[in-house]
């Protein structure tokens, strides 16, 4: 967050703000009635924060986002750290949620890490925010965790073993897409392709490189780049990465 955020939010006023008209009112600060809703502000919050990360959000340029004064936001959010916990939830409770329906297990828990991992990769900052220790318990986050849940139905786990194989494939997509940033990241810095930093600088790397020292190195490494395209590729590495994590959870189900 940017410069006006707080270190610790006033939680109870973050949960009635999560569940607003599902539960008691929440107590509006004095002064005039907003012109603006709160809805519309966690709209130009997410908005912003897609735009230009997570670093240029401010009490300052949510308000100038959303067309209000500074101190007026405060009329609705105690302070960056309660925003930040109502956009993630409004984001969580617009992922789509299909019925399950026949499918296997892993053919539901493939699809939870690749809606985890779409729902990352729309919004780049969400990687930077979301927290799988003591999340924002609002109606987005549960209706995910509930659907998620029951993406493990008939594997015959305990209710533990499943809370924890879930956390295990969230931690595994929340790993890829910050991998994957970085990526995507160097590549706008660089100004240039993979193919292109490549072609510069292969040559100089063939004459440096000894394939009688670096044997596998040079082998291995000609080979993966050969099949990806590229030293390294988010969607190879992903797709890899989520099968032997279902292996994985094929072996803890099974036994």
């Amino acid at each position: 967050m940017g410069d006006d955020d707080s270190e610790v939010g006033e939680r109870d006023r973050t949960l009635a703000l999560l569940w607003r008209g599902q539960g008691p009112p929440v107590p509006r600060r004095r002064g005039p009635t907003p012109a603006r809703t709160l809805d519309e502000v966690i709209v130009a919050a997410i908005a912003l924060a897609d735009a230009d990360g997570p670093t240029a959000l401010s009490v300052r340029s949510v308000a100038a986002a959303v067309g209000m004064a500074p101190m007026s936001l405060y009329t609705h959010v105690p302070g960056m750290a309660e925003l930040a916990d109502l956009m993630v939830d409004q984001l969580y409770l617009a992922m789509p949620r299909p019925a399950w329906g026949r499918r296997r297990w892993r053919g539901r828990v493939r699809a939870v890490a690749e809606a985890n991992r779409d729902l990352l990769r729309a919004h780049p900052w969400l990687v930077e925010v979301v927290a799988l220790s003591r999340p924002p318990l609002g109606p987005g986050q549960l209706a995910k965790y509930e659907h998620e849940l029951a993406a493990f139905d008939g594997t015959g786990l305990s209710d533990v073993d499943v809370d924890a194989a879930l956390t295990f494939v969230l931690g595994f997509t929340q790993q890829q897409s910050l991998a994957e940033r970085a990526v995507v990241a160097t590549r706008r810095d660089s100004g240039a392709t993979d193919a292109q930093w490549w072609a510069a600088n292969g040559p100089l790397l063939a004459s440096v490189i000894d394939p009688a020292r670096y044997p596998r190195a040079v082998r291995i490494g000609e080979a993966a780049g050969a099949a990806q395209g590229a030293a390294y590729d988010p969607d190879a590495a992903f797709g890899f990465g989520l099968e032997r994590v279902l292996d994985g959870l094929s072996a803890l189900v099974e036994g």
